[in-house]
């Protein structure tokens, strides 16, 4: 009796932890889409007047030679009257350093400039810090060096910043080539929820992990804060956190015309290991704690929930059919059995969110998603929470034995090559 009592006490309470997590997730997603004027609301504003600041792209690329010359390309072709393009390279990476210097050879005006990351051990801050005395501009923006850059993006955000006195303006970023694996598929459409809805979310509630591309911070600003963590996996997440805790202000804009296109890592390992260090660096961000520095109560609330929902999100999936099946396979009263499919309910609303999402995506990037993909979508959900929870426990395995090497994701330029037809 006292075994059965504990059973069930232990699979309500797990099943409500869950059903919680859950929901609150799917609310976070779903913020972009609540009305008309909040989805209205999430878009850049038209620009109006003329430009008033004057910008330093900063371009780190390490072993990056199959792709950097186009990136360097799309950006020279910006509208913008003032901008620089600065490219950090490796002293020990000849190939991409050459497509570097040919591409500043070139430019006209000396708008691309090439800086050499001398540290023995590379990683992306530290090539970012290595350029920041570099630059000349009022605002530092970041790529990286496979991103695809609309042309009229920075008066974009030339205007966000001067219409909205903003210290950081985080653009929108997106995985297009949905169209290469399974598990790009969902790759995809998490940019997609991400930056089109969760993000504003963030920064309408004062704290925001930043994105680790398209964002720009005001160059005083950025240097006040000191530049980037360079001992930490995940630079971008550590900037925004500790921007928040100093009240800065952040605005959010997604629009469809002005992403940056990327593409999605090109094998699972790759994957594993990119989404590995992303969760690593959110563990290093919690553990040093700069989010305490927020001033209200809710903030620093959802400042902990949001570093730790990479391993919350991925243990969510795995568990909630575990839990399930042990309700109904063990003697437990119905009231519990009950509870226990609770969460199957948030998922499978999920997973209707996800479809709409997906058509959405489709329909904004005019892409043709074919009833393959949604199925693929579908039947690809457990195996992907799998590769989550592989990830995460990657990532605590890694941070306990000091492990803090930066695993490198290669690209080759997969979102350029549009097999996909256009609706």
């Amino acid at each position: 009796m006292g075994g059965t009592l504990l059973m069930s006490l232990l699979i309500g309470a797990i099943s409500l932890a869950l059903f919680w997590m859950a929901a609150f997730t799917l609310w976070w997603q779903m913020h972009a889409w609540r009305t008309p004027e909040t989805l209205a609301s999430t878009r850049f504003e038209s620009p109006a007047g003329g430009e008033r600041l004057s910008f330093s792209l900063l371009l780190p690329a390490r072993h990056e030679q199959l792709v950097l010359e186009h990136t360097i390309d799309r950006l020279l072709e910006s509208g913008h009257r003032d901008f620089e393009i600065i490219v950090i390279v490796g002293h020990d990476d000849p190939e991409t350093a050459d497509v570097a210097s040919r591409a500043a050879s070139r430019a006209p005006g000396g708008r691309v400039r090439v800086v050499v990351d001398t540290h023995e051990t590379k990683n992306k801050p530290k090539a970012l810090n290595t350029a920041l005395p570099h630059c000349r501009g009022d605002v530092v923006g970041v790529f990286d060096a496979e991103d695809q850059v609309h042309p009229e993006l920075l008066a974009h955000v030339d205007h966000a910043f001067t219409a909205t006195g903003a210290d950081v303006v985080q653009g929108g970023v997106q995985l297009i080539n949905f169209h290469s694996s399974w598990y790009a598929l969902r790759n995809c459409l998490e940019y997609f929820f991400w930056f089109r809805s969760r993000l504003h979310l963030h920064a309408a509630k004062g704290f925001i992990p930043l994105g680790g591309n398209t964002v720009f911070v005001r160059t005083a600003v950025l240097r006040e804060a000191g530049g980037w963590d360079q001992d930490c996996l995940a630079e971008d997440c550590d900037l925004g956190v500790r921007l928040s805790s100093r009240g800065r202000k952040v605005v959010v804009a997604y629009d469809a015309d002005m992403v940056t296109r990327e593409e999605t890592p090109g094998t699972l390992m790759s994957l594993l290991k990119q989404r590995t260090r992303w969760n690593q660096g959110f563990l290093q961000v919690y553990r040093k704690r700069d989010w305490r520095e927020l001033p209200t109560f809710g903030q620093r609330m959802l400042a902990r929930y949001t570093l730790m929902t990479p391993f919350m999100q991925a243990f969510t999936g795995v568990v909630i059919p575990v839990n399930a099946a042990a309700a109904l396979l063990l003697d437990v009263p119905v009231g519990v059995a009950f509870l226990s499919f609770l969460p199957l309910v948030t998922a499978i609303m999920t997973f209707v969110f996800e479809i709409v999402g997906l058509h959405d995506f489709g329909t904004q990037y005019g892409l043709r998603v074919r009833l393959p993909h949604y199925l693929k979508l579908i039947a690809g959900g457990p195996f992907y929470q799998v590769l989550l929870a592989g990830a995460a426990v990657r990532a605590v395995w890694r941070e306990q034995r000091g492990r803090n090497e930066w695993e490198l994701t290669s690209h080759v330029g997969a979102h350029l090559t549009r097999e996909d037809v256009p609706a």
